[in-house]
């Protein structure tokens, strides 16, 4: 899982940050330091293996959150808000790590946001939740395109940003809402 607020040991080092799931599973210390390296090189932070979080920007502590949720090779990876303490530029460089990611290691990730616009840059599918139950779902696409869908209300305002959408995930036809 990764959190919004990063949730990594401040006496740990970067590399013992990512172990620690590999140390609860009593997975031997070789190993243990082979997984490490790659998850390192997976998120672009090898050079920073020996740093403490507090030399590390917010965007290089996610990525060691994303890093250490990925060391025991789950089947699905949660993200429980984690761009929304990051800026701009960050969260989509974070978004883009995690879709490279979804596609190299072909994982299901699982995006618990209110940020509207991570919905519409990363998912294929999403669900609307409303004091927790889900009131929509499905293909992303699909519900962009269905007039009533409030998912679709709430992402799509203006035409230009809902045909960039559109064309993006091979949806073909002219925007569906207007400006008057």
């Amino acid at each position: 899982m990764i959190f919004q607020h990063f949730n990594l040991l401040h006496a740990r080092t970067v590399a013992d940050n990512v172990a620690v799931p590999l140390e609860i599973a009593g997975v031997p210390r070789a190993a243990r330091e082979a997984r490490v390296r790659e998850l390192l090189e997976l998120v672009d932070l090898s050079e920073k293996a020996a740093a403490f979080p507090s030399q590390l920007s917010g965007g290089q502590k996610q990525r060691v959150g994303i890093a250490r949720a990925l060391a025991a090779r789950p089947e699905v990876l949660l993200c429980d808000e984690a761009t929304s303490a990051l800026d701009p530029e960050t969260t989509a460089s974070v978004l883009a790590l995690l879709a490279d990611i979804n596609q190299r290691l072909n994982l299901t990730i699982v995006l618990i946001t209110h940020q509207l616009e991570v919905v519409k840059t990363i998912c294929d599918h999403a669900a609307l939740l409303e004091q927790g139950e889900i009131v929509e779902s499905g293909k992303l696409a699909d519900l962009l395109v269905t007039p009533w869908s409030r998912l679709r209300q709430s992402l799509l305002h203006d035409p230009q940003a809902e045909q960039e959408f559109l064309t993006r995930h091979g949806v073909q036809g002219r925007p569906l809402c207007g400006v008057a």
